[in-house]
């Protein structure tokens, strides 16, 4: 038989995303950037949350490097949260990308918008007054001098906008090695589609808003968590007999028709994989 589908909904919300292209000059440089950047998934807690959209080829970046699309996200689209964004985007550009050995950063929003970042006070005065903007690559950008004997170099502004966070999906598998494994196809095919990122890759702990401990945040989602079979009531417990893992897909999009031709092609990619 094959798979069921319900038809029912996501909790998708506005936020605010800058999506940019990082380059280095190896693998082992641009997967530490990359990964720093968007690591650490907690809007949650008031931060921000990033992933990773896709990695490039040499012939496919600005600066002919080997390079990654990122997206950064905070929740809302106030003064505050941009004011919030400002500052999150800062910290994890120069704590995660500028320390990392011949990175460089380009704005790469996929078309022109008015909305920008200056992206002098939160990343260009670590050049601590010496940094300077200059043109390459036929655009303007801030040279920030470094110790390891390169400048850093990152677009003067970056651009940014509104954009739909929490697209999600729950798989409901027969087995832990199945969930791991229809898990990491439905990422797959996200990394196969323009503007949207995956912010978990397959995230073992789909939460709940209700908890008995305000202070950690959103908690398990216990009346899916299959090992709790028999330990809390039958009308409580709702995951179907034969389940034995429920991964979760959460992905955020620059606009709500690519949350849907996400949430389509995963399905589609998917409904057929054992398991």
């Amino acid at each position: 038989m094959g798979s069921l589908i319900e038809d029912t909904f996501c909790e998708a919300f506005e936020g605010v995303c800058c999506q940019l292209m990082v380059t280095a000059q190896d693998a082992e440089f641009l997967n530490r950037a990359a990964n720093a950047f968007t690591s650490l998934p907690s809007t949650v807690f008031g931060d921000a949350e990033g992933g990773i959209v896709r990695w490039l080829t040499e012939e496919e970046t600005i600066d002919g490097r080997i390079g990654a699309i990122v997206q950064l996200w905070v929740t809302g689209t106030g003064k505050k949260a941009v004011a919030k964004f400002y500052d999150q985007l800062g910290r994890r550009m120069r704590q995660g990308i500028l320390v990392v050995p011949t990175t460089a950063v380009f704005d790469y929003y996929p078309h022109e918008i008015d909305t920008k970042f200056d992206m002098m006070g939160n990343v260009g005065h670590c050049g601590d007054g010496y940094e300077e903007i200059i043109e390459k690559f036929e655009r303007k950008m801030i040279s920030v001098p470094i110790m390891m004997g390169h400048d850093f170099l990152i677009d003067t502004e970056l651009s940014y906008n509104k954009g739909v966070m929490g697209g999600n999906l729950w798989l409901f598998c027969d087995s832990v090695d199945s969930g791991i494994k229809v898990g990491r196809e439905a990422v797959k095919i996200i990394t196969e589609i323009d503007n949207v990122c995956s912010t978990f890759d397959v995230c073992s702990a789909g939460s709940k808003m209700e908890t008995n401990f305000p202070e950690i945040g959103p908690s398990t989602n216990h009346p899916y968590c299959p090992t709790l079979k028999g330990k809390i009531s039958s009308e409580e417990f709702l995951v179907p007999d034969g389940v034995a893992s429920i991964p979760e897909i959460v992905f955020n999009a620059i606009d709500i028709e690519t949350i849907k031709k996400t949430m389509s092609s995963v399905l589609e990619g998917i409904i057929n994989v054992n398991g």
